[in-house]
């Protein structure tokens, strides 16, 4: 049935493709001779380019905050009496706050063929994670290697502009979803602005971060006004001893303050992810699962993975099947799904909730329920390389192609060329350990 599956989806794809090649000869034709006055080039001047951001920004309105403060005050005492969170902050404003209405985004003005970014097995790409950064304030286990990594020189980094000008285009085939990532996205001192540019995009709904926490907190409520939309943080324990051991720094109370501060400001899901390994944190699965009871956090358990130097090996895998069991013992209201805004075709996590809870649980399975076969995302590193699947080899070069006085129509076609050869599915877990890959540090988390 799953080759049946496949064929078919092929089939409508080919079919797709023949039907778009001429609106894309006509792209080409357009964007050759310097394009209708809403693809010109990123401006070369970054002043310039980030006013052209701002004004053309569409405007949209974020609802208000539906909680009453009776309710949201009893939600803090609740969660400040299980001393997981602790005490919340004093409540910031959020009635009549300037937020994004996904509705008003839907204004989609595409001018490039979805095509581009389908794949020949008829998967479309509509999810696009940004790496800003090789560099990090952590030192985490799993994602840096013991002895360090060899930075890239600044100069072989993709610029702001370079940035920008690639989610421009992904954004116009067909990219709804954008995710910055690092290293740690807030080590840059114009995360700000690129958010704000990112927020200009029409057609772009979805605007994350995947950051470490540490100085979140004192950013967010900018980054929140520049077009932020959704916020994951990854703590890994709730012990700050712990934290010290695997994060080789010191900083957990910092953490939390942002997970706080992501609460306080609205943000619903803000989530947490988890790098479950045994030995390590398996025995704080059902504490990390006791935040989601006030408040609407999302916990996602993350399955181990193997990256260059992080020491993986199969027996320190927690495996899904083991995690939810070991939540439904606690709580046997457990059960699936679907999260506002997820997609259940191509989620990333197995979405859960519990009776009584106003977060949700989650899980990610890459390693023993892998989800290839949806699966809607690229990735661009830090240095303009194109990852297309997290677990490949394969990876070419945007940033040597713009340099190379590429146009975005051949950059496109770079682009496209590289997502149709995307393989069907990533290897097993266990020949994964033995393939050469980056560190995730260095891929973008």
């Amino acid at each position: 049935m799953f080759g049946v599956g496949v064929f078919l989806a092929s089939g409508r794809h080919r079919a797709a493709s023949r039907c778009a090649s001429q609106a894309w000869a006509r792209w080409r034709l357009v964007a050759s001779s310097g394009g209708p006055s809403g693809w010109d080039a990123v401006s070369s001047n970054p002043s310039s380019a980030s006013a052209v951001g701002i004004a053309g920004a569409p405007t949209r309105v974020f609802a208000t905050n539906a909680r009453t403060s009776e309710s949201t005050a009893a939600r803090r005492d609740a969660i400040a009496s299980a001393g997981v969170l602790g005490a919340f902050p004093p409540q910031r404003p959020t009635d009549g706050a300037v937020e994004l209405d996904t509705a008003l985004r839907a204004r989609e003005s595409r001018a490039l063929p979805r095509e581009l970014l389908t794949d020949t097995h008829g998967r479309h790409h509509s999810y696009l994670r940004i790496s800003l950064t090789e560099k990090c304030n952590l030192r985490c286990l799993y994602c840096m290697p013991e002895d360090g990594i060899d930075l890239t020189a600044n100069d072989q980094l993709m610029t702001t502009d370079e940035v920008v000008r690639v989610a421009k285009l992904f954004v116009a085939a067909g990219v709804n979803k954008i995710r910055l990532t690092g290293g740690e996205p807030t080590v840059r001192r114009d995360l700000e602005d690129i958010v704000r540019r990112l927020a200009a995009l029409e057609g772009l709904n979805t605007i994350a971060v995947t950051t470490n926490g540490l100085t979140l907190h004192r950013r967010l409520g900018a980054l929140r006004d520049a077009g932020l939309t959704h916020v994951n943080i990854s703590l890994d324990t709730l012990v700050p001893a712990k934290f010290e051991l695997l994060t080789r720094r010191a900083g957990h109370d910092r953490v939390m303050r942002s997970i706080r501060a992501a609460v306080d400001l609205g943000y619903d899901p803000v989530k947490v992810n988890v790098v479950l390994m045994r030995g390590v944190n398996d025995d704080e699965i059902l504490d990390f699962v006791a935040l989601t009871r006030d408040a609407p956090v999302n916990v996602r358990f993350i399955e181990y993975m193997p990256f260059d130097g992080n020491k993986w090996e199969t027996n320190k895998v927690v495996s899904y099947a083991e995690a939810r069991a070991t939540i439904e013992r606690a709580h046997p209201s457990l059960r699936r799904a679907t999260l506002p805004g997820e997609d259940a075709r191509s989620e990333v996590g197995k979405n859960f909730k519990i009776d009584a809870h106003e977060g949700a649980v989650s899980f990610v399975t890459s390693m023993t329920h892998n989800f290839c076969g949806g699966c809607n995302r690229l990735r661009v590193m830090a240095d303009g390389n194109l990852k297309v699947c997290l677990f490949g080899e394969a990876e070419t070069s945007l940033r040597d192609a713009m340099r190379a006085g590429s146009d975005d129509a051949a950059l496109m076609d770079t682009v496209s060329a590289a997502v149709k050869r995307k393989a069907a599915a990533h290897a097993g877990m266990h020949d994964l350990k033995h393939m050469k890959n980056r560190s995730m540090i260095k891929i973008g988390g």
